[in-house]
């Protein structure tokens, strides 16, 4: 396994450590766990909750485009894995926030170098879709 693949130290890492997971595998759990963290909503709302604790409707109104059922299964999801702390108050009206893990800083910390590359590449990226339009003409 090369060391200049992007993720190969860590891998290999994981794999002298026999922690069991292996992304490559088909068949290996950690596949959802890649799923859950790298899907379009959690992304965003991994990278808003690096800026600190929201509740539920703070992160729905910030994250444009996000139904309620979508955002709680989102949540859930990255709440079963570990990334984000759920905090439930016992008053009324019921009260609830989420915030990062330590684990959910890590991945958050990550994506946002991700998000913040797609945001700075954007007009590049534009580019090259229209790229096969104008060869087609």
């Amino acid at each position: 396994m090369s060391t200049d693949t992007p993720g190969a130290s860590m891998r290999a890492a994981l794999a002298k450590q026999n922690q069991g997971a292996h992304l490559m595998a088909a068949a290996c759990p950690s596949r959802a766990v890649l799923s859950h963290l790298t899907s379009r909503w959690a992304v965003l709302v991994l990278v808003l909750l690096l800026s600190g604790t929201r509740r539920f409707s703070e992160l729905r109104r910030e994250v444009g485009g996000v139904s309620e059922k979508m955002l709680a299964q989102t949540l859930d999801a990255l709440c079963s894995d570990g990334f984000v702390l759920r905090q439930a108050y016992l008053v009324i009206p019921p009260k609830v926030e989420y915030s990062l893990t330590p684990l959910g800083r890590e991945a958050a910390e990550r994506l946002a170098v991700l998000v913040d590359w797609i945001e700075d590449n954007y007009p590049r990226i534009e580019q090259a879709q229209a790229a096969p339009a104008d060869l087609a003409a």
